[in-house]
């Protein structure tokens, strides 16, 4: 089973935009994936799901991210690095069937110029540390509101082309 981790909570964004392009890129190559959207968090997860706690409304998460093969981040930049909610997320999950010896394609996006490279080298140690493996082949997409179509697509061709790559790598991954 293959997840993608939309790794923001905020509504609407273009973290979520992308993923559901991935979506569908690899439903064209015959790949099913789902879409977990850190939006689905709950909302008082620092209160019920840390420190070996774990809420009915956290399980559900849980039973997807423990049913999970391989995951696909799609990780905006914030403040320079990843997400806060992204390390709570991880923090949340269950050690070690989460994402012990899984595998994992990282996708850094950002709305500056450099498509969060140092949130990714941050999140790549975090993987380490939880033993999930992580394809070389990392990308890095910038100025990412200039990267949609009208139809929500993106359509850039380098960014077609290094997305298409990462796709095909990480189904054989």
């Amino acid at each position: 089973m293959i997840t993608i981790i939309s790794a923001t909570n905020r509504p609407g964004s273009s973290t979520l935009k992308v993923a559901r392009y991935y979506q569908k890129k690899l439903l064209e190559k015959g790949v099913e994936a789902g879409i977990l959207s850190l939006a689905q968090l709950p909302p008082n997860i620092l209160e019920t799901d840390l420190y070996g706690k774990r809420s009915a409304a956290f399980q559900v998460i849980q039973d997807i991210v423990t049913a999970t093969d391989k995951f696909i981040f799609i990780i905006p930049e914030y403040n320079g690095s990843f997400p806060g909610a992204l390390k709570v997320f991880i923090d949340a999950c269950s050690f070690p069937d989460s994402f012990y010896e899984k595998k994992a394609a990282l996708v850094g996006i950002s709305s500056g110029k450099y498509g969060n490279i140092r949130g990714i080298d941050h999140f790549t140690g975090v993987c380490h540390y939880v033993h999930l493996n992580t394809m070389p082949l990392k990308l890095h997409i910038a100025n990412i509101k200039t990267e949609f179509n009208e139809y929500g697509d993106l359509y850039k061709e380098d960014t077609l082309q290094f997305t298409n790559e990462q796709i095909e790598k990480f189904i054989k991954f």
